[in-house]
């Protein structure tokens, strides 16, 4: 399957977007289904940092580990979930800068894997929910970062 796709333009410099939204504490802030997030570990937001999320899925919320698998600083950034879930979310972003970096494009590509389970819920639950909520946190990431600025 293909991965769902949204770009967003925000009046923000590409250097605040990526501290803002690479900040995996940050995420039930500006992401709808995003319960809570809990870094393990101490410092600042690496390649290999884990955070306990826990995320609405359905009707339901599961708790699961999500890790910044790699950070590109101020450019690109791939989170992807761990663990024993049956499906497996990796978040792709991309930040361009836009005007000589005072505004910026950032897109954000979701995929998944699913196995056993997840095969099932992947096509009836996840990518649907998924489809329609990633613009919203595009809009809500948006909102939020040009209020900062």
């Amino acid at each position: 399957m293909t991965a769902i796709v949204e770009s967003i333009e925000i009046e923000c410099p590409p250097g605040d977007v990526f501290e803002y939204a690479t900040d995996l504490s940050r995420y039930p802030e500006w992401q709808r289904g995003v319960g809570s997030a809990r870094l393990q570990g101490n410092g600042p937001i690496k390649a290999g940092s884990r955070a306990v999320m826990t995320r609405r899925v359905g009707p339901r919320m599961v708790e699961y580990i999500e890790e910044m698998a790699e950070l590109n600083p101020p450019r690109s950034w791939t989170v992807r979930s761990v663990g024993g879930l049956p499906v497996t979310a990796i978040a792709q972003c991309a930040i361009e800068p836009l005007d000589g970096g005072e505004r910026s494009r950032i897109a954000l590509s979701l995929d998944f894997k699913a196995h056993g389970i997840g095969r099932l819920l992947l096509p009836l639950v996840v990518r649907r929910q998924a489809r329609k909520t990633l613009a919203e946190d595009a809009r809500e990431l948006k909102k939020i970062l040009e209020r900062r600025v």
